[in-house]
């Protein structure tokens, strides 16, 4: 099974706090901090919905 290492980049300070929980909720809470998660449609659908402020990487399980 794929997995998805996702790192935040850019910072949460004057975001929405729709994009601030969907960080949190991927486990991200500091910059350039680096989490793993298997791919899901629900893990896809929140690195879609902030992209712009984290970087998303493939890795083999």
């Amino acid at each position: 099974m794929a997995k998805l290492q996702v790192t935040l980049v850019r910072s949460l300070i004057g975001r929405p706090e729709t994009q601030r929980k969907t960080v949190n909720s991927l486990g991200l809470r500091k910059i350039n901090q680096t989490v793993v998660h298997n791919d899901s449609p629900a893990i896809r659908g929140m690195v879609n919905q902030v992209s712009h402020l984290i970087s998303v990487t493939e890795v083999e399980a």
